[in-house]
């Protein structure tokens, strides 16, 4: 597994997410000695039957074909282990549609942030405030937030740079004022703390650990913030994201456009660009009808058809 991974970021992939699949099948072998021996497909089922569940079922299935076809670029022989289009047909029927958030659930995501009980931190109340603005108002993924630097972000030209993102992209982001606004606040607490001022720092720094945050320590806090916001049960894994908060902004952003009398077709390059897509196929996954996106919709039709049916009568 790990010459497999070494050699695919040699290719240039980074490879991460299925590194973790990796790592995680390798924990479980770990822990059963007693399977020492068996073929891999069988390795694959025992896996898969630990926890029963069709994620569960398709990640097993995922990670045997990985090692089968890594095993089978180093001895043909070794036949690749199919995943089954009805083990990915059953995760796709049970996964999570994204939870659209409204104004007022963001209002109390963001107040229950500032209000976090931290006495030992003080600092981290408006570190995670910050990290959730940049999450809705710039639509930026958790590894994107966790990974940028303090020179990262110049406070004269109102942008943040985003390096090392997914498909490997740069971007340069211009900010909105309000989030320039929680940006300076933060620097000045971040100095104010003793924080290190090289540019290369870690943007969000932990005084008490001297370095930046890890995406799995980030992901565990700012859920725990969504469930004192009351926007997720308090226990298990299921309920609103942190992630969810990118799919709101490209909602919110539709409707003000739809709003404003935008037509929003015209503008999805220039989101796409702004959020780090390939292209806009990929933004498109995030468009979430609701609603109201189909009320303000709806509304600039029916002014266009009133508009149009008024042209026509003046015709006559």
């Amino acid at each position: 597994m790990e010459e497999h991974v070494a050699h695919m970021r040699t290719l240039g992939y980074r490879y991460n997410t299925n590194e973790e699949l990796l790592l995680r099948f390798d924990r479980f072998l770990q822990h059963h000695p007693e399977l020492s021996g068996l073929p891999l497909n069988q390795l694959v089922e025992r896996w898969s039957e630990e926890q029963p569940s069709p994620y569960r079922r398709y990640d097993a299935h995922r990670a045997g074909r990985i090692v089968s076809k890594a095993m089978h670029r180093l001895d043909p022989r070794v036949p690749i282990l199919p995943i089954g289009e009805g083990v990915a047909r059953a995760a796709r029927q049970h996964h999570r549609s994204a939870h659209l958030y409204t104004d007022e659930e963001i209002h109390r995501i963001l107040r229950a942030a500032l209000s976090y009980p931290s006495p030992k931190a003080p600092l981290r109340p408006i570190t995670l405030f910050t990290m959730l603005v940049l999450a809705y108002c710039a639509g930026l993924r958790g590894g994107e937030i966790v990974r940028l630097r303090l020179g990262d972000v110049d406070l004269r030209e109102e942008t943040i740079d985003v390096r090392e993102a997914k498909f490997f992209k740069h971007r340069r982001l211009p900010l909105a004022p309000g989030v320039m606004a929680a940006l300076r606040r933060y620097l000045s607490l971040r100095e104010s703390a003793g924080a290190p001022r090289n540019p290369q720092s870690p943007l969000f720094w932990s005084p008490q650990r001297g370095r930046g945050y890890c995406i799995g320590g980030v992901r565990l806090v700012l859920t725990d913030v969504l469930r004192r916001a009351g926007v997720k049960p308090a226990r298990g894994a299921v309920g609103a994201r942190i992630h969810d908060l990118r799919h709101s902004m490209v909602g919110h952003r539709m409707r003000e456009w739809y709003k404003s009398g935008i037509n929003p077709q015209s503008q999805l390059p220039y989101l796409a660009t702004y959020l780090g897509h390939k292209d806009i196929r990929s933004t498109l996954v995030y468009m979430n009808i609701t609603p109201e996106l189909l009320q303000e919709a709806a509304e600039r039709f029916r002014k266009r058809g009133a508009s149009a049916l008024q042209t026509a009568e003046d015709g006559r």
